[in-house]
C-alpha cells in the first residue's frame, strides 16, 4: 500500500466506497495478491533447487508429503487469485462492496477483514444455512 492508505482505515463515517475507499481495498487486494505470487514464486524455486534424489524412504516419503501440501496450498492460492482479480474487476466496474445476491452494502467492516467478500452477511447466512440443510438431507 501506498504511504498516504498504508495509514488510512476506513470507517462508516464516511461515503460508502468512495473513491479513499476504493483506493484502500484496492491497494489492499493488489498487495494480498504479490504476497501470494511471491509465495509462488518462493515454492517453485525451492522446488527446483531441490532435486536431488533422497535415498532413505522414510525421508523421501517425508519429502514428498510436503511437497504435496505445498502444492494444494499454492492451489488454494491460486483459486484465491482468481476471487481477488474478480474483485479487482468489480472495483473497476463500480460493483465493489455490495452484494451481489441484494444489492445491499456488504459493509466496510467485513470488506476490511474479508475484501473478496461478494455476499452481505445476511446473504452469507442464508447460503450457510442453505448448504447445512443439502449436507443433512
Amino acid at each position: 500500500m501506498s504511504s498516504k492508505t498504508a495509514t488510512y482505515k476506513p470507517t462508516e463515517n464516511e461515503p460508502y466506497m468512495g473513491k479513499k475507499q476504493l483506493k484502500y481495498f484496492k491497494e489492499k487486494l493488489q498487495a494480498w495478491k504479490e504476497e501470494i505470487l511471491q509465495g509462488n514464486r518462493e515454492t517453485i524455486s525451492g522446488m527446483q533447487e531441490n532435486v536431488a534424489p533422497i535415498p532413505d524412504l522414510v525421508d523421501r516419503a517425508s519429502s514428498e508429503a510436503d511437497r504435496a501440501l505445498e502444492l494444494r496450498t499454492r492451489d488454494r492460492e491460486r483459486k484465491l487469485i482468481n476471487k481477488i482479480d474478480s474483485a479487482l474487476r468489480r472495483i473497476e466496474l463500480g460493483e465493489y462492496g455490495y452484494c451481489e445476491e441484494t444489492g445491499e452494502p456488504i459493509g466496510v467492516k467485513r470488506l476490511d477483514a474479508r475484501p473478496i467478500a461478494t455476499l452481505c452477511l445476511e446473504a452469507q447466512e442464508r447460503h450457510e444455512r442453505k448448504e447445512r440443510t443439502i449436507r443433512d438431507d
